[in-house]
């Protein structure tokens, strides 16, 4: 099966050895996405709401460089540094899946790149 790399400079540049997402099939991988403003290459400033709405932009912007929409996810993953911060950052998500949300698991973990509170990476189908 075939891969395809796919980059955008609408969501941040990876920060390691990693793709922001690969086409396989039909199937589309994105990395995780944490809350940095792609134009500025800056964190977000504001609480976990600020920086989940970043983060879903960020993906988003990824999903479209691969033909996507956040109708054709079918998995995520959020990690969180505190899941006190599960209410709000599930606010700020559902509001992108608003018909039928994905299958999706929520982790804590101790930390995450560059010191913040959310990452989210997520699995799209673009079979028919």
């Amino acid at each position: 099966m075939p891969k395809t790399q796919i980059s955008t400079q609408d969501a941040p540049a990876a920060i390691g050895p990693y793709s922001q997402a690969m086409r396989a099939g039909d199937f589309l991988y994105l990395s995780g996405q944490i809350p940095i403003d792609p134009a500025t290459g800056q964190l977000v400033a504001g609480d976990v709401r600020a920086e989940t709405a970043r983060v879903m932009q960020n993906l988003d912007a990824v999903l479209r460089a691969g033909g996507a929409t956040f109708a054709d996810v079918i998995k995520t993953t959020i990690f969180l540094t505190d899941m006190g911060d599960f209410g709000a950052v599930n606010e700020v998500y559902g509001a992108h899946f608003p018909n039928v949300p994905p299958a999706r698991a929520t982790v804590q973990v101790a930390a995450l790149p560059r010191g913040v509170r959310v990452e989210i990476d997520a699995v799209a189908y673009l079979g028919s």
